[in-house]
């Protein structure tokens, strides 16, 4: 590694990778350093490859934003270079008249965001979609999808390594300080503790992120930036019962709520994931409580009675780099070069859960014209 670099991109999540390809498509020199042994160990492989619409976020919000233009990137981008997906298109149900107002806010929110398709569906439509769905009502999402989040990410790594960059696996950053012209990051890996010059510095470090902020001087209490881990397990359906849906199925999320309720996706392979759970906790740990399993049968039975108990099985657990605390309202990316706290050129992405997968491209998109106003 040369000790002197245009940008240096901290965390190799698909964040980080879609990055990386995108500034080094504009011919600047690159390294990217990652803790783990690999890409994506962390948040960008343990979810369920959703590409999500943009129904949810606030509008005027980032994740709103960049969720809507991430949807269409993504699938152009899948497309155009064989990644596997499938636009499975989504139902949000409603298993009572009551939940049916808060369906059409949802519809109301998601077409100011300029989500496209959105509408809702009578109980009959509901059946003749999912016949063994149980619902008054649903609003329908066509434009939502999966797909394999780790096909993407080598796609993004092979476009930087292509490029030319560097990318230094088992490299953890452990300081960041202001230099002449830039930044002296210190990295320590398998062969001892050095540093590089870096003109920028990109922190997207997902779970880490707000570590990587205070090393650089930033107080992230008092600029909002300290992270809360949510942990969220997967249980899988087994007997043959994936086979009974062929898109994916939500329940209408309650006020406040941490996600948007265990809900039943379909992964590549055709299999029923149930998941995400949500939970606050204090440290990354990845281990299932399978007591858990009674939560997910009794969340996802008023909309999926073909499901019983017996059908469900461990099959992840993920942790969401959260800015939202428990009981809190609903907190956008942080996005932001900090040049006004005396950062030049450093660039923090803060919370960058979900819809972070689905946004990668445009979030990519973004930073590089961030970083276009800087070189």
């Amino acid at each position: 590694m040369s000790n002197s670099v245009d940008i240096t991109i901290i965390g190799a999540g698909v964040i980080g990778l879609a990055l990386a390809a995108e500034v080094t498509r504009r011919g600047r020199s690159v390294y990217v350093l990652e803790k783990n042994e690999t890409f994506g160990r962390e948040s960008s492989s343990r979810n369920s490859g959703v590409i999500h619409a943009g129904i949810y976020y606030p509008e005027g919000s980032l994740k709103a934003g960049l969720c809507v233009e991430g949807n269409r990137m993504m699938y152009e981008t899948c497309e155009r270079y064989g990644i596997p997906h499938r636009r499975t298109g989504k139902l949000i149900v409603a298993v009572n008249n009551n939940e049916i107002a808060q369906l059409e806010s949802l519809l109301d929110n998601g077409l100011r965001n300029g989500v496209e398709g959105l509408r809702m569906v009578s109980r009959r439509e509901l059946k003749s979609l999912e016949p063994e769905v149980e619902g008054v009502a649903a609003l329908f999402s066509p434009t939502t999808g999966v797909m394999d989040a780790h096909a993407l990410m080598r796609y993004f790594l092979s476009m930087v390594q292509d490029a030319g960059a560097h990318i230094a696996f088992n490299t953890e950053v452990v300081a960041v300080e202001r230099a002449v012209d830039g930044y002296r990051v210190s990295i320590k890996d398998e062969a001892g503790r050095f540093s590089i010059e870096s003109e920028i510095v990109i922190n997207c470090a997902g779970l880490n992120s707000d570590k990587i902020a205070a090393m650089a001087d930033i107080d992230i209490d008092a600029a909002g930036y300290r992270l809360h881990y949510c942990k969220g397990e997967y249980f899988n359906v087994s007997g043959g019962k994936s086979k009974l849906i062929s898109h994916l199925v939500y329940p209408v999320p309650l006020p406040k709520i941490t996600g948007v309720g265990i809900h039943a996706t379909l992964d590549m392979d055709g299999r029923m994931l149930l998941g995400p759970s949500a939970k606050y906790v204090d440290k990354v740990d990845y281990a299932i409580d399978d007591r858990n399993q009674q939560l997910f049968y009794e969340s996802v039975k008023p909309f999926l009675p073909f499901i019983e108990y017996e059908d469900l099985s461990p099959e992840m657990a993920g942790v969401r780099p959260k800015l939202q605390g428990p009981g809190e309202d609903i907190r956008d990316f942080i996005i932001r070069e900090e040049g006004d706290k005396g950062l030049f050129g450093f660039i923090n992405l803060i919370g960058i859960e979900s819809p972070g997968l689905t946004a990668s491209p445009s979030i990519a998109k973004l930073v590089a014209a961030i970083v276009d106003g800087i070189l």
